[in-house]
């Protein structure tokens, strides 16, 4: 009866500093988690008679996935270029010399609703000392192409709503999984997006520099992202939560699934990787126990995230 009383008292303790006791997350809200709507314009490049805008939200590239929109002007007659074809790849030079891409969109696809190119790239690491980053555009008018090269500069990702992780699978494979939304998570049932990614290994020899084949992403098709979202500090016990959904392809490329966060706070989104087989590529599972002062186990195949 006395160790029975001692559980119970013990089980009060954790459930009384989980809900009373636990850290206050509320203020930090507004500083970390800031949500981006407005597109605007990161670089400007005069190149002959054409002037090119390269937009990302909130003006800046981050580190992780980024919507990007491009348009070109012919500077004579004042006329956005609507027909052409642009390619677009972005490469980082490390300082020992190597060069190596990311998830990207290599043929732009035009908006005629809003007259603009529409892509993407997952930057898979911020600029610093060692790594350089650069954009390689082409594209054509009248019958003749024109290429461009610019510098850029990649920030780090301070939302950790938009964290992203690359890794090896089991098929040998390198996979790169970044998500897209919510930028500031709501305590309810959030639409949960993510971009699934893997490395063309190349079929053929490097040709000259900028040989598109030695640098290609493709978007994974068919595979499913099971979920289990923890709250993994020891005060949280890593508990989970009720109505999520693993994330499957949409018509768009990404992936979609909900995940319930029921507080603010710390939370891992535990997943495992499934390809169209059913096998496991990566992740998993992590044991539904209550760990009430233990810091709670983690997928091999994670993201951690907070608001």
């Amino acid at each position: 009866m006395k160790k029975f009383m001692l559980f119970v008292a013990t089980l009060c303790a954790v459930v009384t500093s989980c809900t009373l006791n636990k850290t206050d997350y509320e203020s930090e809200i507004s500083t970390i988690v800031t949500e981006h709507f407005n597109f605007e314009e990161v670089v400007s490049i005069t190149e002959d008679n054409y002037h090119i805008s390269i937009e990302a939200l909130n003006g800046t590239f981050y580190k992780g996935y980024n919507d990007i929109r491009l348009n070109i002007t012919n500077t004579q007659t004042n006329e956005s270029l609507s027909a052409s074809e642009i390619t677009f790849l972005p490469i980082v030079t490390t300082y020992n010399g190597s060069s190596n891409s990311c998830p990207h969109q290599y043929n732009l696809e035009y908006n005629t609703e809003d007259d603009y190119y529409a892509g993407y790239s997952v930057f898979t690491s911020k600029t610093n000392d060692s790594e350089d980053w650069k954009f390689y555009i082409s594209f054509t008018d009248n019958g003749q192409t024109y290429s461009v090269i610019q510098d850029i500069i990649i920030e780090a990702q301070i939302n950790m709503n938009l964290n992203m992780t690359e890794f090896t699978g089991s098929d040998g494979e390198h996979y790169i999984i970044a998500l897209v939304a919510p930028q500031k998570p709501k305590i309810a049932e959030n639409e949960l997006v993510a971009g699934i990614y893997k490395y063309n290994q190349p079929s053929n020899e490097a040709g000259t520099f900028l040989d598109p084949s030695q640098f290609s992403y493709s978007e994974v098709s068919n595979y499913t992202l099971l979920l289990d979202p923890r709250m993994p500090e020891p005060s949280m016990g890593n508990h989970s939560s009720p109505n999520n959904e693993d994330l499957t392809q949409q018509d768009d490329g990404l992936y979609y699934g909900v995940v319930n966060y029921t507080m603010t706070g710390n939370w891992t989104l535990n997943f495992r990787l499934q390809n169209s087989y059913g096998e496991i590529i990566k992740g998993t599972e992590v044991s539904t126990e209550f760990t009430p002062g233990v810091e709670g186990t983690k997928s091999e195949l994670h993201i951690d995230i907070l608001f």
